[in-house]
């Protein structure tokens, strides 16, 4: 894309035309305003870029002599360095233009030169301080160097920005020797690598990169799935390892929140027409499991162990490819406003929360989620004119769908009846080797509610730092989000969430949903349990009215047994028990109402709600226990 003019807003949010820089730190009186278009959202995204600039600053070592802490961002979360930090170069740049307040200038000159720490003799910047850790993040880093040096390059003297083109362009030979194909690591970095090397070589004019770019685009197109072209490519130890049903490993999250932005950056930079037709029907599947509030349903994903509601922890967000595809499809721009409102609610003191009850239990952010979501919000303002224009008049697929759709490449269904979306998964993709188990066994994924919003949301089964480095430990006990059949015996623990051999099954007659799941209990090794009931169908009932579960086994059951549901409610939603077979929570916008055949009970805890940090949420434990001589469970949910 050209350069473009530089802009600021006034205290009114309204856009003025650009002025020197120099001319705004000395004044900012004389502005003239221009009425740009969607000038809602480019308030919204700017306000929101605005907020994020200043609550890094705030963790920010400005005034240390020790050079391995100044310009650092101290996480309020993480007792580690995230050694990307140095991405926020880009927005803080934006913002020093925007607003002419040097403060953000001389941040992000402050945390450039901080990077220094972690930079090494390859050209590559590091994951974290250790040098042996994790490299190939380097080209995260080099697209926020090379967009901080296109857009606001001309805020720096001569001769830092020489030392900091420089230093792009070792980082951009690291890159081209580091990942020469799609398939050289997770698909996120071949599809990163299109846009970096496209973006980087016509910067510093090296027809190589350009090339490589295009060799590169070129390759990724097979990496689209058929029938419903999602991108695959997010499993170990092979980007194309299939698992036992045959499935690629996909993860929503990565692919909306990086992968897609990257290639659709270039397609529209190189008006790449294939690729820009494979990208609109993978972004229309893709926003399919946007719920209607902006959240993204990724409770399957391969990578679910970084999923929270808005997104995955360590990603870049995912306005550019929404809004870039807009006038394509205009309901990616009512995507982007709903994805980026979310973005704001889940936003405290500064800093982007990793889930939506963050605040209401008490979980300190990670700081990594701000600098990362931040450069989308840069990128736009400075393309804003060259977008195509975004409103909310198109309303989500989800909040109009109807029926049941099966996306046979994730074995994963989607339903949806009155007010009621949801989905149940039979997934059985492993991300790599080891108990890293998104939601499968015909486990419902995903519950949510038109009037009330999100009420069962998928966790791990049980939860690991898959990457330690990239993820806060669970607070408390770790008691798994996800809707289940479970037992113990001899100290094991056996689930159908467990069960990558489960089969699900559907029909939509007289009005009603039906969705079934043949599944067995099993432990994490995926040993069955012999010593009581394995074999359970699972049937979700869906009308317009309520939302039904039923569990059943022709099995005898001799061991304790339960259905578990975990109604997600932060803490200062009231619930009251009735009856001993029904609980009922108020929450501000309706009365749920839970009902069972059975006993319902609310598991002992040490607060008022446990807390998952996948997706990040509080939950209410509800189980509803199998009885003596009865192999049958039936709890409905209903809102009021």
């Amino acid at each position: 894309m050209k350069r473009k003019k530089f802009i600021q807003l006034s205290a009114f949010g309204s856009i003025g035309l650009t002025l020197p820089f120099s001319t705004l730190l000395n004044s900012c009186t004389d502005k003239v305003t221009v009425d740009p278009h969607s000038p809602e959202f480019r308030t919204l995204t700017y306000n929101l870029l605005r907020d994020w600039c200043d609550g890094l600053i705030q963790t920010q070592v400005m005034d240390s002599k020790d050079p391995a802490r100044q310009g650092m961002f101290i996480c309020p979360a993480c007792n580690k360095v995230h050694g990307r930090m140095m991405d926020a170069v880009y927005p803080l740049l934006a913002m020093a233009k925007y607003t002419g307040d040097k403060k953000y200038l001389e941040s992000g000159i402050a945390v450039m030169e901080w990077a220094k720490n972690v930079t090494l003799p390859s050209g590559a910047w590091s994951n974290d301080l250790n040098p042996k850790s994790w490299n190939g993040i380097t080209v995260f880093g080099a697209i926020s160097l090379a967009e901080a040096l296109h857009y606001h390059g001309d805020l720096l003297d001569d001769n830092r920005r020489k030392q900091w083109t420089d230093r792009l362009e070792k980082a951009a030979d690291f890159v081209y020797e580091k990942f020469p194909s799609i398939d050289a690591t997770n698909v996120n970095y071949g599809a990163t690598t299109i846009y970096a090397l496209n973006l980087i070589g016509k910067m510093l004019n090296k027809p190589a990169y350009i090339s490589r770019s295009k060799e590169l685009a070129n390759e990724i197109k097979p990496y689209f799935t058929n029938p419903n072209h999602f991108l695959y490519g997010e499993i170990k130890p092979s980007a194309h390892k299939l698992s036992a049903k045959k499935l690629p490993g996909i993860d929503l999250g990565y692919n909306v929140e990086e992968s897609l932005n990257n290639i659709v950056l270039y397609a529209v930079h190189e008006n790449d027409q294939e690729l820009l037709e494979l990208l609109d029907k993978s972004l229309s599947t893709h926003l399919e499991f946007m719920l209607p509030d902006g959240g993204w349903d990724n409770g399957w994903g391969t990578r679910m162990f970084k999923w929270t509601y808005w997104g995955s922890r360590t990603c870049d967000g995912s306005q550019p490819a929404l809004v870039l595809m807009a006038d394509r499809n205009p309901v990616l721009g009512t995507a982007a406003v709903k994805y980026t409102e979310l973005l704001k609610r889940c936003t405290n003191k500064g800093l982007l929360h990793g889930g939506i009850h963050y605040v209401s239990h008490g979980i300190k952010p990670c700081i990594h989620h701000t600098f990362a979501h931040s450069k989308p919000l840069a990128h736009l303002l400075d393309n804003w004119e060259e977008l195509p224009k975004i409103d909310t008049s198109t309303p989500l697929p989800r909040s109009v769908a109807d029926g049941i759709k099966h996306y046979k490449e994730i074995d994963t269904s989607l339903f949806a009846r009155g007010d009621w979306r949801g989905t149940v998964t039979a997934y059985d993709a492993i991300y790599k080797d080891g108990h890293y188990r998104q939601a499968t066994g015909g486990a419902i994924s995903l519950l949510y509610h038109n009037k009330v919003g999100l009420l069962l949301a998928a966790s791990m089964a049980e939860y690991k730092l898959v990457e330690s480095l990239n993820q806060q430990p669970n607070p408390g006990e770790d008691f798994p989000f996800t809707p289940r059949v479970e037992t113990r015996f001899d100290g094991k623990w056996y689930s159908n969430i467990f069960d990558r051999t489960a089969l699900i099954t559907s029909e939509d007659t007289d009005g009603k949903i039906n969705i079934d799941a043949e599944c067995k209990l099993t432990d994490h090794n995926n040993e069955v349990v012999e010593e009581t009931a394995s074999d359970f169908n699972l049937t979700y009932q869906v009308s317009e009215t309520e939302f039904q579960i039923i569990a059943k086994t022709n099995q005898k059951i001799s061991t304790e047994t339960a259905f578990v549901v975990p109604i997600i409610s932060p803490n200062n939603e009231a619930v009251n028990q009735v009856s001993t077979n029904e609980i009922t929570l108020q929450k501000p916008e309706g009365l749920v109402r839970i009902t069972s055949s059975v006993p319902l009970k609310i598991k002992e805890m040490k607060k008022d709600r446990i807390f998952n940090m996948v997706p990040g949420a509080e939950a209410i434990p509800i189980l509803a226990f199998f009885e003596k001589n009865t192999n049958k469970v039936e709890i409905t949910i209903q809102v009021s």
